[in-house]
């Protein structure tokens, strides 16, 4: 007979470390069978033991179709049933803001508690109607809200963003506090439940592209010298114990993913040696999925604009970083960035990566799979924004690609020639509307 410290719950600790230890141990052998590697269309079975039918994602972007509550719209709604019929397996909704009061910019998506869980629901069941997995991608924006937004803004540390002409466009943003930081941790996780219990299968925690999250884990953001900064494992502290939190507060089917930077590309910023640190300390914690990216609104890499000239190939942006980080990592890892062509998926999954994400492709064309499997040439593409200030073409980047993700909503046909200017134009009026709109909403709520 068994005493002192054994209990049924330490026997299931130990049983699920088990699992995750065979399951990592197969990852790992799969990812080494280099003779064959798995085709686009390979079901992918996550470390949970859940399955995603084939290994194409498409990649989160973020849409700004909320309707007048910042709850799922019916344009979002059916955007999404364009996607659930093109056949992919997994589905990552763009960013859904954890706090009303901190967003990425107006017309967001936000879930702070079970009202307008119906509109919720039918976006879940819209995502998953063609069989893939769908996953809410959280988000809080930290010091990347715009100032237009009139709303407080909390960072780390009180650095501003260093945008040159644009930088006027942020404001200056408050160092967090102990109860910031608590609270920050807590909506993370109720956000999690919330998604499960409106019918999703599974949540992207968003530490990546200068959001709050990648910016606790940049030297160049955190300047704390508490417990939340100074040492990378300090400032990878709130990520871990978010990842935590929430893999704590789901049921074991529910899959929980990380999307992380593989680099800041800004010099002393999040390295790649950073980024195999944290992939590391991730390991244990019941990651399902690690998505990797790069860059922030200051360096927009996961544009292919960065300073790192290694990521200005045409596609596959990250893969060199997620080649490295992958064959380490205990969970299975999924590259995006630029990726437009089935035969480039093809080179990312010989390479050992399990995952490709795809973004603005699937802006342009949401039936990328199914085209793809009987022309593997196919490459949708939009204008390119020649303007010289590299940030104003990175603005008239998304704006084409938010161009595209209304057209869908409205029921219409992309229009991938769309001018550049254009579609800046048409943006910025639209935004000035749904700013006021916004603010007329925060305020109603307060």
């Amino acid at each position: 007979m068994l005493t002192g410290s054994y209990s049924l719950k330490s026997e299931l600790d130990i049983q699920v470390n088990l699992n995750l230890i065979v399951r990592t141990l197969q990852l790992r052998e799969d990812r080494h069978m280099t003779s064959s590697s798995p085709s686009p269309f390979t079901p992918l079975t996550l470390p949970n033991g859940t399955v995603i039918p084939n290994r194409l994602a498409k990649a989160a972007m973020e849409e700004n179709m909320a309707d007048r509550d910042h709850a799922p719209s019916a344009e979002l709604i059916r955007l999404y049933q364009a996607w659930a019929d093109g056949g992919v397996g997994l589905i990552i909704t763009g960013n859904v803001m954890i706090d009303r009061h901190a967003m990425t910019g107006p017309g967001g998506v936000v879930l702070e508690s079970a009202a307008h869980a119906d509109r919720f629901r039918a976006w879940a069941d819209a995502a998953r109607s063609g069989g893939a997995q769908a996953w809410m991608q959280i988000n809080h924006p930290g010091r990347q809200m715009p100032a237009g937004m009139g709303q407080e803004t909390l960072a780390p540390s009180a650095v501003a963003m260093d945008l040159g002409n644009f930088s006027k466009q942020f404001r200056p943003p408050r160092e967090m506090t102990e109860a910031d930081i608590e609270e920050v941790k807590s909506r993370f996780i109720r956000a999690a439940v919330l998604a499960e219990q409106h019918g999703f299968s599974g949540v992207q925690i968003h530490a990546a592209h200068g959001y709050l999250l990648s910016q606790f884990l940049s030297p160049l953001a955190n300047r704390r010298t508490d417990r939340w900064g100074g040492s990378l494992e300090n400032r990878a502290r709130l990520l871990l114990e978010v990842v935590k939190g929430v893999r704590a507060a789901v049921t074991p089917g529910f899959a929980v993913a990380v999307k992380l930077n593989s680099a800041d590309f800004q010099r002393g910023g999040f390295s790649p040696d950073d980024a195999r640190q944290v992939v590391d300390w991730l390991g244990p914690l019941g990651v399902d999925l690690l998505e990797l990216s790069g860059g922030s609104y200051e360096a927009p890499a996961m544009q292919g604009q960065a300073r790192d000239g290694r990521t200005l190939a045409r596609e596959a942006y990250f893969l060199e970083f997620a080649q490295d980080i992958a064959v380490a990592a205990r969970m299975p890892v999924m590259v995006t960035g630029g990726i437009r062509r089935l035969p480039v998926v093809q080179q990312v999954l010989a390479s050992g990566v399990d995952m490709a994400g795809m973004a603005t492709a699937r802006a342009v064309d949401p039936d990328r799979p199914g085209k793809g499997k009987t022309d593997p040439a196919v490459a949708p593409e939009l204008r390119a924004a020649t303007f010289k200030n590299k940030m104003l073409a990175s603005v008239a980047s998304m704006a084409m690609v938010k161009h595209q993700l209304k057209r869908l909503g409205r029921g219409r046909r992309t229009q991938p020639g769309v001018a550049p200017a254009y579609a800046l134009a048409v943006q910025q009026l639209e935004t000035g509307c749904s700013t006021r709109r916004y603010r007329r909403w925060v305020t109603r709520g307060a």
